[in-house]
């Protein structure tokens, strides 16, 4: 997404390949005879997630939009801002003030909610790049495909030598960026804005449901971490009845191939905060040190996190050779379905030696003992959790650790072994426990990591497999990848 000084080439692909809730909710059959799954791709980067009348959409930068009945194969509806685009049409004259305040040509990721008069509400925003000079505004349409009409703009960021909406004259290091917005329900029904990159942090507004518009007297929100041009960017809500907590999705790093960019949580009983990591620390902590900018040292160790840059290898008696990995994953949306009580990741990918090359990724995604999401380590094929014995589950793994840095560095994997006596062995070593059916507790080099274990579709191998996702009391996530052997 975002307001950096990178030129984003977006890249449809409508390539076909072949391929991810509470864990405690959602079990099913441990078949593995089941016919593949089948996945169409689209380019769509920063991809937010709405349902509209059993159809997914996802909305995200450059007026890009895509659809799917099933997660798994999608459509692509748009591609760039353009005045042939469906969703705006006419969308440089619409939103002329938006572009002439940013001193751009394009638009930043954009967040869609139906709000109660039925009608949609389209977050746009633009950024001028090499600075926070940017402008936020609210469409509104009849239809989820639009088209979309402008109601105007409603925040402003980057003047100099000018008060910004809080009165106060604009400091970057302190105040937001007004990009990257999520506009959400909390579950009392009080409409809210999370939002913000880089610059002055990630702040939260209270929204008026009528209008679509921020309620009076607040400037730009409530401060919820990040300042100092920390980058942490593309704020997502998601609150869970499960564990009745609000969960703050966040990028950490830099979104192009070479930028590390990473995906963290942190998660609040309310939805203004205060949030806090797997460490119980205070995500208000979480910044630059003042007098830097992207200080990365001073808040990797804040949030817990999910998911960067990694690669399964293809192991020596593997059936296929193929490596299977991402490369700044990020700018995540997330989505609890009701009905199947599934909760998913949404996020754009990079993939390894395919440079800029984007692609639209959904994962499955569940919670463990401690109430924190991990996320499945292939994306979602339809697979329901099940029920597990030890024989299902001992054997060889490729093994990944995501650690807590931001680093454009690729994760590769190893090889570990999980025997069926409970011990670990290969390039770590602990011991492994299966419970409740499909519960995961890992234990190496004397950390304890908590999950699930899931049979998944391995693309690269075209068969099922056994994977497990967990994560540690200190926010660190590790992943396995049952071998498959002819």
């Amino acid at each position: 997404m975002k307001a950096k000084a990178f030129a984003l080439v977006l890249l449809t692909a409508a390539l076909l390949s072949s391929g991810c809730s509470s864990a405690t909710n959602n079990t099913g059959s441990n078949a593995t005879t089941s016919a593949p799954p089948v996945f169409e791709n689209v380019s769509v980067h920063d991809p937010s997630i709405i349902e509209s009348d059993g159809t997914y959409y996802v909305f995200g930068s450059h007026l890009a939009s895509a659809k799917s009945s099933d997660l798994m194969a999608w459509t692509q509806i748009s591609t760039s801002v353009s005045d042939d685009n469906p969703l705006i049409p006419g969308v440089k004259e619409e939103l002329a003030e938006t572009f002439a305040w940013a001193e751009t040509d394009t638009l930043w990721a954009a967040d869609v909610i139906q709000l109660e008069d039925g009608k949609y509400y389209m977050y746009y925003n633009a950024c001028r790049g090499d600075s926070p000079l940017s402008a936020m505004g609210v469409a509104v349409s009849d239809s989820i495909e639009g088209p979309y009409r402008d109601l105007g703009i409603m925040l402003k960021s980057g003047m100099v030598g000018e008060a910004g909406a809080d009165g106060e004259i604009y400091d970057a290091t302190v105040h937001p960026n007004v990009v990257d917005p999520d506009v959400f329900y909390d579950k009392d029904g009080q409409l809210w804005m999370v939002y913000g990159s880089y610059s002055g942090g990630i702040f939260i507004l209270k929204m008026d449901s009528k209008t679509g518009f921020p309620l009076p007297d607040q400037g730009y929100g409530k401060k919820l971490l990040g300042g100092n041009h920390s980058r942490i960017e593309g704020p997502y809500m998601l609150y869970s009845p499960d564990t009745e907590y609000y969960y703050l999705f966040l990028s950490y790093g830099g979104l192009t191939a070479d930028g590390g960019y990473n995906m963290r949580v942190a998660r609040s009983k309310n939805p203004d905060g205060p949030f806090v990591d797997a460490e119980d620390k205070p995500m208000e902590e979480a910044m630059g040190a003042f007098g830097t900018a992207f200080d990365d040292a001073s808040y990797a160790p804040y949030g817990a996190k999910l998911m960067g840059s990694y690669a399964f290898q293809p192991a020596e008696d593997e059936s296929d050779g193929s490596e299977y990995g991402y490369v700044s994953p990020g700018h995540n949306s997330a989505y609890y379905d009701e009905q199947t009580k599934r909760y998913y990741l949404i996020f754009h990918a990079r993939f390894p030696g395919l440079g800029e090359q984007h692609e639209v990724r959904v994962h499955q995604m569940f919670f463990n003992e401690d109430g924190w999401p991990v996320v499945a380590p292939y994306r979602y094929g339809g697979e329901n959790i099940a029920e597990y014995a030890k024989a299902d589950i001992a054997g060889e793994y490729k093994f990944v650790n995501h650690n807590k840095d931001i680093t454009a560095d690729i994760q590769q994997s190893t090889i570990i072994t999980l025997a069926e006596d409970g011990a670990v062995a290969g390039s770590v070593s602990g011991t492994w426990e299966l419970s409740d059916d499909h519960t995961a507790t890992i234990t190496i080099d004397g950390t304890t990591y908590k999950g699930v274990f899931l049979r998944q579709y391995d693309e690269t191998g075209e068969r099922q497999t056994m994977t497990f996702s967990a994560m540690s009391g200190e926010g660190i996530t590790i992943w396995g990848s049952r071998i498959i052997t002819p």
